[in-house]
């Protein structure tokens, strides 16, 4: 195993030489291909593709390599320096596991690990959450720290009352026809749903990842039905593309 890791570096060092696209990368141009990357990784597991996973995983090795060489080749930090502060941190981090605590609920875990992740020099309990996460995943991140020193609702039945002021704080807000304040209502909406998604125990980005898929499959039956009865779907009413999505609710049961 080690040496197919050894291996990979020095190919990726070649590359680097020879390749004139490898070469030319630097850390903000492999940016956005990396968090691809990272996506094709989820939905691997999403469909518990572990071959494609498997392959999936190797191009995030991939990317970690040519990040990691290129700051050796600037001089801002090297391998080494990279796996000794991950060593250290996840020691640091467990002292249930390597030090003399003897923790046994993940809850309390949790709250150790916060505290240790403050005195490493964050300002914040809610620090470390990027701005790149999607936005529902990172409203639920945030509510999850804030969480654990203690900021929370009592029980769901007060978020789902939350969930409904600011409905109707929308409501107000669009009656008003107030674009900005509308934007406003619409993400204090958003925000106490994810709250109550904490509640229920349903991870908010896998909730609507699923249900936009099923609107996909939906909205394909459609265009498939139309298709074979030789019609054109922009010319094709609202009432009768209404009929066929119901066809494909019942399909779909």
């Amino acid at each position: 195993m080690y040496q197919e890791f050894d291996r990979l570096i020095e190919i990726v060092k070649q590359l680097r030489k020879d390749c004139p696209w490898d070469r030319e990368q630097t850390h903000q141009s492999l940016r956005h291909s990396f968090l691809e990357e990272v996506c094709e990784v989820i939905e691997s597991i999403d469909h518990e593709q572990w071959s494609e996973l498997r392959n999936e995983l190797g191009d995030v090795f991939l990317h970690l390599a040519l990040q990691t060489l290129i700051a050796e080749e600037r001089n801002e930090f090297t391998l080494a320096e990279v796996l000794h502060h991950i060593n250290e941190k996840l020691i640091r981090r467990h002292p249930h596991v390597f030090g003399e605590r003897k923790e046994t609920d993940t809850e309390t875990q949790a709250r150790t690990w916060e505290k240790i992740k403050l005195s490493e020099g964050r300002t914040s309990v809610v620090d470390g959450v990027p701005y790149e996460l999607p936005a529902l995943l990172r409203a639920r991140r945030l509510q999850e720290k804030a969480a654990k020193v203690g900021f929370d609702w009592n029980d769901k039945e007060l978020v789902w009352k939350k969930i409904i002021e600011e409905l109707n704080e929308l409501g107000d807000a669009s009656a008003a026809s107030n674009p900005k304040h509308i934007e406003e209502e619409l993400g204090d909406l958003l925000f106490s749903i994810v709250n109550y998604s904490r509640f229920v125990n349903v991870n908010p980005e896998d909730a609507l990842r699923n249900t936009s898929n099923k609107f996909k499959a939906r909205f394909n039956y459609i265009e498939d039905h139309l298709r074979a009865a030789g019609k054109d779907i922009y010319a094709t009413s609202l009432a009768e593309m209404d009929q066929l999505w119901n066809e494909a609710k019942t399909s779909s049961h």
